[in-house]
């Protein structure tokens, strides 16, 4: 990669495809309906740097996981997430994390980790202990019975987080809740990007709206306790300096968390809900590794015993990543597989191609659990082949909190039920803005 200006001269531009307003418009469409269908025809047909213009602006398709590398750990800070995330969903999810960059990213980032702390963890730990079995308990068993693994993880894990985060029982305002981070999240990249009376974007700024006076209205309380839900800890953590956030800066905190934290691990329990279903000897696999452990609740020093559950949960982001696509925006000019790439464009990368590649994965189509394992660790063939949580200054701060809610899922589901799809079934996906079925993912349950 080249920045400096004078040694970058010999280097050529990368030019705009040649297409018509119309063309452009349904290559967009198709990037953001099917992108890994859309990467790799792109690539094939262009090479690993694409770039098409759309109004003024220009869209720079990278593909590779040395172009996830470039992304991931920003070189002399080319790339802005503040600028690109703000395109797409700074309407609604207003300066969260994942919309700052530099020291007021590291600021902010530095003082959430008091909710991600080994203590603060053990908390949350021993808290959905007891919540899980009793939430999981009346799925349906019956004969012709069939559940929607989608929306019953996403209540599910909206009343964890809502417990765990916000240290509170929502009651009737859990409805309201999760109805409005739904319409939040549909509205955070609209295919029609105006708020006029009815759109998708007015819903999802009426509904952030709604959330702001909700989580404005406890903050107060929250200041004056000592709660060790997240909402307490934000508001109440400070840095080395005794700096804390703002009442508005911990409403943005705590929408933008909410959202991270229970859409995204929606998506990962029923990628692996599905993967299970369909290859029933990984199940039956995955209750031998429970049963193994010889205990009726999970607990915090367990965790790290479910290695083949993980190993299945990571194969699951390998094929069903929550997030397809990485959008950033160049601040400078820099180069790119022997193009300079400019400025002041939209710059995406794709993990979900480079975790389909045939040169980081052996048959990338196929479950296999075992290339994650210490003996195949296909994942170390490339630093950036793999990167569902992306990485860098910008790797997911709830990634251990996930992948322990996720084991505790899947532990108590696995004790309690088996569970199937018809054989015929594959699972429609809609890969963009989060992984997701198209048809809440169908299954039969049975109690072991």
């Amino acid at each position: 990669m080249q920045t400096d200006s004078h040694a970058s001269d010999s280097i050529p531009h990368l030019k705009p495809i040649e297409s018509g307003f119309f063309e452009t418009l349904r290559i967009m469409k198709k990037s953001y309906n099917s992108p890994l269908e859309h990467c790799q025809t792109m690539q094939k047909e262009h090479g690993n740097a694409v770039m098409q213009k759309m109004g003024k602006l220009n869209y720079v398709h990278l593909f590779g996981a040395d172009a996830n590398h470039l992304a991931v750990m920003n070189p002399n800070q080319i790339l802005s997430n503040k600028n690109s995330w703000d395109l797409i969903i700074g309407r609604i999810f207003t300066n969260g994390l994942m919309l700052r960059d530099g020291d007021d990213h590291r600021y902010h980032r530095r003082i959430m980790q008091a909710g991600f702390k080994a203590k603060a963890m053990k908390s949350y730990m021993a808290t959905m202990v007891d919540l899980v079995p009793d939430a999981i308990a009346d799925w349906p068993t019956g004969d012709g019975d069939i559940m929607l693994a989608y929306p019953a993880f996403k209540q599910l894990t909206l009343d964890l987080a809502a417990t765990i985060f916000l240290g509170m029982d929502l009651g009737d305002e859990a409805t309201k809740i999760n109805k409005a981070f739904e319409t939040c999240v549909a509205a955070s990249m609209p295919k029609i990007p105006v708020a006029f009376p009815g759109t998708i974007l007015w819903r999802g700024i009426k509904a952030r709206e709604y959330m702001c006076s909700f989580f404005h209205s406890c903050i107060a309380e929250k200041r004056a306790g000592n709660g060790n839900d997240m909402f307490s800890l934000l508001c109440n953590a400070k840095d080395e300096e005794g700096n804390q956030y703002t009442d508005q800066e911990i409403v943005d905190h705590m929408i933008f968390l909410m959202m991270a934290a229970h859409d995204t691990t929606t998506s990962t329990l029923t990628s692996m809900t599905y993967a299970l279903a369909k290859n029933p000897e990984w199940q039956e696999r995955l209750y031998q590794e429970v049963q193994s452990l010889e205990i009726d609740q999970l607990n915090y020093e367990n965790l790290d015993k479910m290695v083949e559950t993980e190993w299945v949960m990571k194969e699951a982001l390998r094929m069903y990543p929550p997030l397809s696509t990485l959008p950033k925006f160049s601040l400078k000019e820099f180069e790119y597989d022997g193009r300079l790439i400019p400025a002041g464009a939209m710059v995406i990368t794709y993990p979900i191609h480079t975790h389909y590649m045939d040169e980081y994965w052996d048959k990338p189509t196929t479950f296999d659990p075992l290339r994650f394992s210490e003996e195949r660790s296909e994942q170390k063939r490339h630093a950036s082949s793999w990167i569902p949580y992306s990485g860098g200054a910008h790797m997911c701060i709830g990634l251990h909190f996930a992948v322990m809610q996720i084991k505790l899922v899947m532990f108590d589901m696995l004790k309690r039920y088996r569970w199937s799809v018809p054989a015929d079934y594959d699972m429609p996906v809609q890969q963009s803005p989060i992984s997701k079925p198209k048809d809440g993912l169908p299954i039969s349950l049975e109690l072991r």
